[in-house]
């Protein structure tokens, strides 16, 4: 059946004295909005339901590298020193330094990592859509978080910590002749202590770079990969659930927190960012994180659902007869996991709160023959 394939109720899909050519002959086409999810689809199926997602992404891609290669928007104007020779704002003035993480390896970290953890999972949870589902949502939030702060660092933009060592003034060339960059905004504000880039003699780029401090890249992207992940390991363990877990899974879900505040926290060794800088990439990439978990997954706090992917055709009912892949888990503690979806995979009838875990009723609100929604179970 394959790796990614989940096991089937005996006699599925097969009728008395059906021959495997004639199933074959037989077979409806499939159908994008109505796929089964405890099944892995061929490569033509997976792409005939994904490729407008694939052709999102590779635009949204192109539009932020063209963004961040881009010149930054606006003239900004900057102090340098009093008349006394006294730096204005010491606070960009620290000397130039190495990145001790640069930003290519940020972004692979962040990417790389959770793929890594999502695949080792699927030791247990075994299903080709719940690895669509999980790498997907992460790119998702990787690259819309990228495009995001692209824009914002672009049209925005700020000071880096080294912006002085970057440009390297000399007052003695300000200019506000017409035509000029800045024009009218050299030795201006009060006591004429402003000026704009036409004073700068340093290297153009690293000029530009010191530009565009705000907000941070590094500390989008390891947010928006690592947040993602903290969500992940959190629904596929549950931690955060119905029963008390091992402290091991509490480590285990915030590891990837401590990951991401770690490379946010390196920019300000090496002076690369300012705190603010940081704390808005942050919140970037943890906003884009939660929203992406979210758009793939039936739920992100609620520990009754927050395992489950969705599927791309059909709505998730929320009842526990009508999920598929409600085992779709790593933990096997306090009744999880294997076995626990089968009820509602199959559309067979389940006796509990978890779609068949056995030894741990629960009572739903209703009758016997009422449905049962997820907000009413007890």
């Amino acid at each position: 059946m394959g790796f990614f394939n989940r096991r089937r109720p005996e006699g599925a899909g097969a009728g008395a004295g059906t021959t495997s050519h004639a199933k074959h002959n037989n077979r409806p086409a499939f159908d994008a909005t109505a796929y089964p999810m405890a099944t892995r689809p061929t490569f033509g199926q997976w792409l005939k339901v994904t490729w407008l997602d694939i052709i999102t992404m590779i635009c949204m891609g192109a539009i932020g590298l063209g963004v961040y290669e881009a010149n930054p928007a606006p003239t900004r104007s900057f102090a340098v020193t009093f008349s006394d020779g006294e730096v204005v704002y010491p606070e960009f003035a620290y000397p130039m330094r190495k990145e001790i993480i640069p930003i290519w390896l940020a972004a692979f970290l962040a990417a790389i990592i959770p793929i890594f953890i999502i695949l080792c999972m699927q030791i247990r949870v075994r299903s080709f859509w719940d690895v669509n589902n999980g790498i997907i949502g992460l790119l998702y939030s990787l690259i819309t978080a990228a495009v995001f702060q692209v824009f914002l660092k672009w049209l925005i933009g700020g000071l880096r910590p080294h912006f002085l060592a970057a440009c390297k003034p000399d007052v003695s060339l300000a200019s506000n002749a017409p035509g000029v960059k800045g024009a009218g905004y050299n030795a201006a504000g009060w006591t004429s202590i402003y000026y704009t880039t036409e004073i700068c003699t340093g290297d153009q780029n690293e000029i530009n770079d010191s530009l565009e401090s705000f907000p941070s890249g590094h500390s989008t992207a390891a947010f928006a990969g690592f947040v993602y992940l903290y969500l992940y390991l959190n629904a596929k363990l549950k931690v955060f659930a119905n029963y008390h877990p091992a402290m091991w899974k509490l480590v285990a879900i915030y590891a990837p927190i401590l990951g991401a505040t770690l490379i946010a926290g390196a920019l300000t060794i090496d002076e690369f960012h300012n705190w603010y800088d940081v704390v808005a990439g942050a919140i970037i990439g943890t906003v884009m994180a939660f929203s992406a978990y979210r758009m793939c997954y039936a739920a992100v706090w609620d520990w009754r659902w927050n395992h489950v992917p969705l599927h791309r055709g059909q709505p998730c009912l929320y009842t526990h007869d009508g999920v598929e892949l409600m085992d779709a888990l790593f933990t096997r503690r306090a009744g999880w996991g294997a076995g626990a979806g089968a009820g509602g995979a199959f559309g067979g009838h389940s006796n509990n709160a978890h779609g068949g875990v056995a030894g741990y009723p629960r009572k739903p609100v209703g009758g016997a023959n009422t449905a049962r929604r997820g907000d009413e179970m007890v």
